[in-house]
């Protein structure tokens, strides 16, 4: 068995060519709604957790972005934000719909509705304990509606997406088909996964502590494989928030905490649920 095979490559560029379409699709729908949120979602909680954990949805981290900034001008809760980061997978939703589309939209279901359960269960929690955090930032503002094409194209397609975005997702798309490959091939990964479950429980949830989606792409192509159960990939997908946490950091470091720290209760709470049910 090679060490390297050209079907490792042609895989790659296969799901990196689908997943760019889907995210300048994404981004330019984000651009022509940018800033056209109503203000009476600030004033009925269920809809925040409803609105939030749709942006979650959106795949990339145009969904987080517009939550957190949503966060900062004080239209969402705590809860609605720790909900809208669950239900996030970042660009690692692209990459399921183009490997296992029937689970995919699957997780994305179970995804959605524990957004909003668990964004209420937070909120009552806050209140209860009266945890403190930031509740709104008054300096920030929405940017008007890009109409130049050209500009839309180098600062939104080249500057952001290819420059930004698309050749880390090839590299790290590469590395983890590349990585399960390997493993399966050559350290029998497959048994060692199955025999220690509860161990590659924990491991996605100290990867997911890293504010980068890139890495959970390991998880994945593992799961398309079938080397691990969808209880790992669920654990996976609601504790890592992809670049989303980022902006939510520079504006308040106690804030992040606190959400990743719900995230990771949370998550390990559903993949140990749902791993002692057999998946």
């Amino acid at each position: 068995m090679q060490i390297f095979d050209i079907e490792i490559l042609w895989h790659s560029l296969e799901v990196v060519a689908l997943v760019s379409i889907m995210m300048i699709l994404i981004d330019w729908i984000d651009v022509r709604t940018r800033g056209k949120i109503p203000t009476w979602i600030s004033h009925h909680k269920i809809y925040q957790y409803f609105i939030a954990s749709i942006f979650g949805l959106i795949p990339a981290c145009m969904g987080s972005y517009l939550n957190v900034s949503l966060y900062m001008h004080g239209y969402l809760s705590l809860g609605a934000i720790v909900g809208g980061m669950i239900s996030t997978t970042g660009e690692a939703s692209l990459i399921m719909f183009a490997e296992f589309p029937r689970t995919a939209i699957y997780l994305h279901l179970i995804l959605f509705i524990s957004g909003i359960f668990f964004a209420f269960i937070t909120d009552l929690v806050v209140g209860k304990f009266k945890i403190p955090h930031k509740l709104e930032c008054h300096s920030l503002v929405y940017h008007s509606d890009e109409t130049s094409v050209l500009h839309y194209l180098r600062y939104h397609i080249w500057d952001h997406l290819l420059k930004k975005h698309i050749w880390r997702i090839f590299l790290w798309t590469f590395f983890a088909i590349w990585f399960t490959h390997i493993g399966t091939h050559y350290f029998d990964l497959d048994h060692f996964i199955k025999s220690h479950p509860q161990l590659i429980l924990f491991i996605a949830v100290l990867i997911g502590l890293i504010p980068d989606i890139a890495p959970q792409f390991i998880f994945v192509f593992m799961f398309s494989t079938g080397l691990i159960p969808f209880s790992v990939l669920l654990t996976s997908s609601m504790v890592q928030n992809g670049h989303g946490m980022l902006p939510l950091l520079s504006y308040s470091l106690r804030d992040s905490i606190i959400v990743k720290s719900f995230n990771v209760i949370f998550g390990l709470l559903a993949g140990i649920l749902m791993m002692s049910l057999g998946w």
